[in-house]
């Protein structure tokens, strides 16, 4: 079982703009959705809908709105009760595929509630060969929280695969734990990569656009030498680079496609890696799926989350780099 917990869920809404989206103007939804999201509930709806077997943990209200939008989905869930509903995330799509995030910060968790977190996770990670912490963290809750994850899941579970995708304050704290605690997989992206080596993640990714994946594919290496064992970072349009700790280090990219929404897409290509790796894909098919999940997510409106027979990895381009 793959398991993923999100801290901080949210209800995403997404508004699509029939014009193009102006600063100061007035603008009516011909079109309004509510979904439940956050980057572990992503994660877990594209594993469901590939037929992998998943758990989607969460901190809300058992009966609030965000818990009845997963029931209708049928991602299989388990909120840790709490008395708030889920923050509210609002995407605003325009035609042409450009989105526009207004995220807000998250319901506070108290000190319990962290308990309670902590002992939900332990208590699944025995059964799990995989646990994926993704996301930002809330107001009230320590910027370390995802090492007391690994260091809880590791405790019950020593041969748990834990993968790891988060930013700013967490990102700072869980490479400042290496090497004593450190997840088996990361999977950042440009902007994240940049910030544990101290680069600007744009220059990463503009190097990447233009054909030069070495510096993304050293930095990656960089984080295998202190120990975590396989490196996923995602780079937009440019695909991603996969640099193993026991292997080699790869670039993959998709077909050019027409972009709808870039929201989400981090969080497919994290799914369609570790299901590979779950079925004990090869690292360069892992990478295909991921590149393939991602840019399918990508053709797609909003955070829609695609299906299998949306992903193509069979249409990419896979090449080996030399650091």
């Amino acid at each position: 079982m793959i398991l993923t917990l999100t801290v901080n869920p949210s209800i995403d809404r997404l508004a699509r703009l029939d014009t193009e989206l102006k600063r100061g103007g007035v603008f009516r939804l011909p079109m309004a959705e509510d979904m439940a999201g956050g980057k572990g509930i992503n994660v877990s709806k594209a594993l469901h809908y590939a037929g992998e077997k998943t758990l989607a943990l969460y901190p809300a209200s058992d009966s609030g709105k965000f818990t009845r939008l997963l029931e209708v989905s049928g991602i299989p869930h388990e909120a840790i009760n709490t008395t708030n509903e889920a923050r509210v995330n609002l995407t605003l799509a325009e035609p042409d595929g450009t989105t526009t995030k207004l995220n807000s910060p998250g319901m506070t968790l108290t000190k319990a509630h962290r308990r309670r977190v902590l002992e939900k996770l332990i208590h699944h990670a025995k059964h799990a060969t995989w646990v994926v912490f993704a996301g930002s963290l809330p107001p009230g809750v320590p910027r370390d929280f995802y090492v007391q994850c690994t260091e809880a899941v590791y405790s019950v579970n020593p041969n748990i695969r834990v993968a790891m995708d988060t930013s700013d304050g967490p990102l700072t704290e869980v490479v400042r734990a290496f090497p004593k605690v450190r997840p088996f997989l990361m999977k950042p992206n440009a902007y994240e990569l940049g910030q544990i080596i101290d680069q600007d993640g744009e220059e990463l990714e503009a190097a990447a656009a233009e054909g030069n994946y070495l510096p993304v594919a050293q930095a990656a290496r960089a984080l295998n030498e202190l120990g975590v064992s396989e490196v996923l970072a995602t780079l937009g349009e440019a695909g991603a680079v996969l640099s193993v700790k026991s292997g080699g280090c790869f670039a993959a990219t998709s077909p050019s496609i027409v972009a709808q929404s870039t929201v989400g897409a981090g969080d497919c290509a994290l799914a369609g890696y570790v299901m590979s790796r779950e079925r004990g894909d090869s690292y360069q098919d892992a990478l295909t799926t991921a590149v393939a999940y991602g840019a399918a997510a990508t053709s797609l409106p909003g955070t829609t989350i695609p299906y299998p027979e949306q992903v193509h990895p069979e249409a990419g381009r896979l090449w080996q780099l030399d650091t």
